[in-house]
């Protein structure tokens, strides 16, 4: 599949990047992300269907505030899972909420909490 972009409300959710006109790299090693290649792994899971990740960002700057991702079973199930940089759980939240939305309704699946 390839990434879809989500809104969710205050929140502009679209795919991770790293290229000449947005780098996320920076916000991702705040979050202690500091992996070269995580936006690369990131990008083959999207078209391989073995987990689906946004970066919730500010609309206004496209900076990224948060990660929020879910991972699809065998049985009809998705795991959600995310992280925030500090001060942004309400963007996670906001952002978990609309992903499981989407994944429910888009994907037809059952989104469950990480385990």
């Amino acid at each position: 599949m390839e990434p879809v972009e989500v809104n969710a409300g205050a929140w502009y959710l679209r795919a991770l990047r790293s290229d000449d006109r947005v780098d996320d790299t920076p916000a991702l090693a705040e979050g202690g992300i500091t992996d070269p290649y995580y936006v690369a792994t990131r990008t083959v899971q999207w078209t391989t269907d073995r987990h689906y990740s946004w970066a919730v960002c500010q609309p206004n700057t496209g900076e990224l505030l948060a990660e929020v991702g879910i991972t699809p079973g065998n049985d009809g199930t998705a795991a959600l899972t995310g992280w925030a940089r500090s001060d942004h759980d309400d963007a996670l939240a906001t952002a978990s909420d609309a992903v499981r939305r989407f994944a429910e309704g888009a994907l037809g699946v059952t989104v469950t909490p990480p385990s």
